[in-house]
């Protein structure tokens, strides 16, 4: 986890439901270099006994950033979930869709999500987030993609389909308006997740029920994306995949639905917590 005002966030490791224990003294953040250097493990052991010496402090009500710094890249597979795919009428993929997302879009799992000018088709979608654990080029198996992961985070990958589909182009211009990567709120390493293939998510908007999903339908799932990706482009420590998104998006909807001003989204993935976004109006 990572606590405090933006832009000023101090690292943390979350104990419990409602406890943390501070290691901003360990390392200066939850970055390129933490995870590079093999950061998890390092804190593993002074964590383990701060937690045994009651060194946890209470979170109450601080503000919860993103659980990792500003990434080097935010990567994103668009229609990676099969009754997503059909709810859009489009024919599942052979091969992942690739775009990416400005990484200034990342923001707290709890922050406001803003609407950009001139939108009128901002959207969410729940999603499962991989971060990357090491630097990781051309993988030889999909196998060996489990060993280059440092963990999971839950994300809105928060979309404008007008920008996105309707303006020419690449994806990218409908994906990264500020505010448009809420993740969080801690990230959850490999071994605390029984089974990263059947992950319970959902997202309401304004406590209705909008997305009910699980990674089990993915198509492309997170070791063939990561293994996919490398042969491709150089995944840097702490680099954030955004691996899609299940049924139920505004886009989906007949007639469609879209964000305005004063809604609220609440989401979760079974395992890596829940979220709460308020959706303000254009600066």
């Amino acid at each position: 986890m990572r606590i405090g005002a933006p832009g000023a966030e101090k690292p943390a490791v979350r104990a419990g439901e409602s406890g943390y224990v501070d290691v901003s003294d360990l390392v200066r953040d939850f970055d390129e270099e933490f995870f590079g250097g093999d950061g998890v493990a390092r804190i593993a052991g002074p964590v383990a006994e701060r937690i045994a010496a009651g060194d946890v402090r209470e979170l109450g009500e601080q503000r919860i950033g993103a659980p990792i710094a500003r990434p080097h890249q935010i990567l994103c597979i668009g229609l990676n979930y099969s009754d997503h795919a059909a709810e859009t009428g489009q024919a599942a993929p052979d091969e992942p869709i690739l775009f990416t997302k400005s990484p200034n879009t990342l923001v707290g799992p709890n922050d406001d999500v803003r609407i950009p000018r001139g939108s009128a088709k901002t959207d969410w979608e729940v999603e499962l987030g991989i971060v990357i654990g090491r630097r990781t080029s051309y993988l030889e198996s999909v196998e060996a993609a489990a060993a280059a992961i440092a963990g999971y985070v839950l994300v809105n990958d928060v979309s404008e389909r007008a920008f996105q589909m309707e303006r020419g182009g690449q994806w990218v211009k409908g994906k990264s308006a500020e505010t448009f990567n809420p993740a969080g709120p801690w990230l959850a390493t490999p071994d605390e997740i029984p089974d990263v293939n059947d992950l319970a998510m959902w997202l309401d908007v304004n406590g209705e029920r909008r997305q009910t999903g699980n990674t089990r339908t993915m198509i492309f799932d997170p070791f063939f994306v990561v293994h996919y990706l490398s042969q491709f482009l150089v995944l840097e420590p702490g680099d954030l995949i955004n691996t899609g998104t299940p049924p139920g998006v505004g886009l989906g909807l007949k007639p469609p639905v879209y964000l305005r001003a004063g809604d609220v989204m609440t989401l979760g993935i079974e395992h890596l917590g829940s979220a709460r976004q308020q959706v303000v109006g254009p600066r």
